[in-house]
């Protein structure tokens, strides 16, 4: 009876010590991958065609903060697209390979309806992946919820896009959260910041970036 209750108590504490080293030594999604060099060459920006830029976007001690009204007019005059406010990554535009975006995003309560990370391109249509705030929470598009309850605080986001297998896979906080079948190859690349969705935005729109990485593998 004393062994059987010593092996249990010695069981417990194996798969304890098991459990919390799993956790400290899980991997990085950027484990593997090569860091591109990023400067300001690499660094476009978007917004309304008739605003001044510091009238819709800022970038102060690392942090750049990105805003946009839904009344706003689109990035170019002519344009029937939505308004926004982004980053768009110049210069490691893809159409194959293994690629990672990552970047840490703080969007304040109140912004709703708006893409804040996006893959541009695609074999059909304009896009291969929005990631969408609605209520605070994080979508795919206006499906899927991807993460709950991300108002008023930073998390990280890595995005890996496998163009040679056709996979998407999201990580919120080091932590995988979806995987996506992409929509076909095509001129791909990176955006973020604020660009308001087809219906329901909220009338003022705002993320934070900071630490915006490029990897490929």
């Amino acid at each position: 009876m004393k062994m059987s209750y010593y092996y249990t108590i010695h069981l417990f504490i194996l798969v304890s010590v098991s459990t919390s080293l799993n956790g400290i030594c899980q991997a990085d999604p950027t484990d593997g991958f090569t860091r591109l060099p990023l400067n300001d060459d690499n660094i476009k920006l978007q917004k309304p065609y008739n605003e001044p830029l510091d009238d819709r976007y800022s970038f102060d001690d690392g942090v750049r903060k990105l805003w946009v009204y839904t009344n706003d007019k689109p990035y170019k005059q002519g344009s029937p697209t939505r308004p926004r406010t982004e980053v768009r990554i110049n210069g490691y535009d893809y159409s194959s390979g293994i690629w990672q975006f990552e970047g840490y995003a703080y969007v304040p309560k109140g912004t709703s309806g708006v893409t804040i990370m996006q893959i541009h391109g695609a074999r059909q249509g304009a896009t291969t992946l929005q990631l969408r705030i609605y209520n605070g929470d994080l979508k795919y598009y206006k499906f899927d919820v991807i993460e709950k309850n991300l108002y008023d605080k930073w998390f990280r986001v890595n995005v890996i896009h496998n163009v040679d297998e056709g996979e998407l896979t999201v990580f919120i906080n080091g932590i995988k959260k979806y995987v996506k079948n992409d929509q076909g190859p095509g001129d791909l690349y990176f955006k973020c910041g604020v660009y308001a969705a087809p219906a329901g935005s909220s009338k003022y729109m705002e993320s934070r970036w900071k630490g915006i990485k490029i990897f490929k593998k």
